[in-house]
């Protein structure tokens, strides 16, 4: 069996004496669809900021590869939220490119000549990809709800990570439009060979695109410290389900 992509050892989040997560033991191979469900406050969110590196474990230890995960967020983890991620000041063209210039010039965040052509060529692909290749140089404003959740996907992806994180991304959106998103998500999946984590409050959307499903909960609650006891994996569900076998749903 070959080892994991990311690994859980009993992992612990604690804020003081509040627990958040408690005994997270978790193993997940690359590729996986992983969806994320849960009641409001069981840290199913304070599980991807562990993931993403804004968050450190008070006990245990996450792996990525065998590896101790980086302290900090790397090219290759990346995250959409529910709220649209994008900087209302650049461009479609100009959010996407903005991960390129930052990689290449962290100081100045400024491209030129050949390496500006090169990483403006690759953003306006990655728009084509997430179907934005007519609004290019469009801002923020000037796109719908489902369009500029497409960019924050498009912005997420221009680093090119190997895990991406989904947080509830899918949550404003109308019903029509969510659909398409859910077709796009596991499109970009298959074709970029992701390994997806993804909270949502749809049990619905849980089990259309994910290949597993984690249900996070507390196992043991205090009505006198209720902050005592934090939520872990209670249900661990494998649905066995193939990319292409998903897109075609």
């Amino acid at each position: 069996m070959s080892e994991p992509l990311l690994s859980f050892e009993n992992v612990w989040l604690e804020y003081g004496d509040k627990v958040v997560l408690e005994h997270v033991d978790l193993a997940i191979a690359a590729g996986s669809f992983v969806s994320i469900v849960g009641p409001s406050g069981a840290g199913k969110s304070s599980f991807l900021r562990l993931v993403l590196g804004q968050e450190a474990p008070t006990r245990g230890r996450i792996l990525l590869d065998g590896a101790a995960l980086a302290a900090e967020c790397g090219p290759d983890r990346g995250i959409v939220f529910q709220r649209y991620s994008v900087f209302p000041h650049l461009s479609a063209l100009g959010n996407v490119m903005l991960n390129r210039e930052f990689a290449a010039a962290p100081f100045t965040a400024r491209l030129f000549g050949r390496a500006r052509r090169e990483a403006e060529a690759e953003a306006e692909a990655m728009l084509t990809e997430v179907g934005l290749g007519d609004a290019l140089h469009l801002y923020p404003a000037q796109l719908s709800g489902g369009m500029q959740q497409r960019l924050a996907i498009a912005q997420a992806l221009m680093a090119r990570p190997r895990v991406l994180l989904l947080d509830e991304p899918f949550g404003a959106l109308d019903p029509g439009i969510r659909q398409d998103m859910h077709r796009l998500i596991l499109s970009l999946w298959s074709e970029h060979e992701l390994t997806v984590l993804m909270v949502t409050h749809d049990i619905g959307e849980a089990f259309k695109l994910g290949t597993r499903i984690l249900s996070f909960d507390k196992r043991r609650i205090d009505p006198h410290a209720p902050h005592r006891f934090g939520a872990t994996a209670v249900y661990d569900l494998a649905l066995r389900a193939k990319p292409q076998e998903k897109i075609a749903e």
